[in-house]
């Protein structure tokens, strides 16, 4: 996972604006769920470029980071300079001895948190690093086919890699490993959070957002972060450049014939799960 998330950072952050604007409305949810007023100290795990981080920091909260990427955390640091951001594993670092500082009076992640290894161990460690009554607030995907953001475009490229990517065992590390909002609440429950709810939340991932239709903008997302960086590196010696760029035409036509009112726009599905900290 650390290889992953290493491997990818540059182009999550060479497409930090795109994920931004697309999950805006998730950041919002988190955002007024988690209450970041000045005084309070935040940790934000699985930081990435530091969306949370800037706006715990404009509300006038104390701010530290957690991820496993250097490259991401490198970003997280330019964007955000009053934040401390450590390179580490949320999962099993002591995130009080890596911040010293008071406990965090709230923990919070927007995509961050499904890639654990021993999710219930990892959310105990997070709960040993917040203070008694703290708040625990993330967004994670809900189920696959729930959410056209792992198939739309990418699908293309998928077909053609051989061997084919395998779909995960059901709750594995990846990005629908909280699908199963029970098996998220025993999680949360397990590792002493109390007060657990897991409210759906429904929203539209809008690639329009600068004027354009977005198709471009997708395109380069896709290309830049699992599959399709993968399907370029194993595409391109097989098929050569001009096959390369016939496939990614393949991709235009199909994200063109998704338009919405002239757009690229479609449903995402997460979970809000908020949690306390027992007092």
């Amino acid at each position: 996972m650390r290889r992953n998330w290493t491997d990818g950072a540059a182009g999550w952050v060479a497409n930090q604006a795109v994920f931004d604007a697309v999950f805006a409305p998730v950041t919002a949810a988190i955002l007024d769920a988690a209450d970041l007023a000045a005084g309070r100290r935040v940790l934000d795990v699985g930081c990435g470029t530091g969306t949370l981080l800037a706006a715990g920091t404009a509300a006038g909260a104390e701010v530290v980071g957690v991820d496993i990427s250097e490259g991401m955390a490198a970003a997280a640091r330019e964007r955000v300079p009053g934040a401390a951001v450590l390179v580490a594993d949320a999962q099993t670092a002591d995130l009080r001895e890596a911040a010293p500082g008071a406990a965090f009076d709230r923990v919070v992640s927007r995509f961050g948190v499904m890639f654990f290894e021993d999710p219930e161990a990892a959310f105990a460690n997070l709960r040993r690093a917040a203070a008694p009554g703290a708040r625990l607030v993330f967004a994670c995907w809900r189920s696959l086919a729930e959410n056209p953001m792992f198939s739309l475009g990418s699908q293309v490229l998928a077909d053609r890699l051989d061997p084919r990517p395998e779909p995960s065992a059901p709750g594995a590390p990846g990005p629908d490993a909280f699908a199963d909002a029970d098996r998220l609440r025993g999680l949360l429950g397990g590792a002493g959070w109390t007060g657990v709810r897991i409210d759906p939340l429904d929203f539209t991932c809008d690639y329009g957002f600068d004027g354009t239709d977005g198709v471009e903008e997708r395109l380069a997302q896709i290309r830049a972060v699992g599959v399709g960086r993968l399907a370029e590196e194993q595409l391109v010696p097989r098929i050569g450049a001009d096959g390369w760029e016939a496939l990614l035409d393949e991709v235009r036509a199909e994200l063109r014939g998704s338009l919405v009112d002239g757009v690229l726009r479609f449903p995402g599905a997460v979970w809000l799960a908020t949690a306390a900290n027992p007092a």
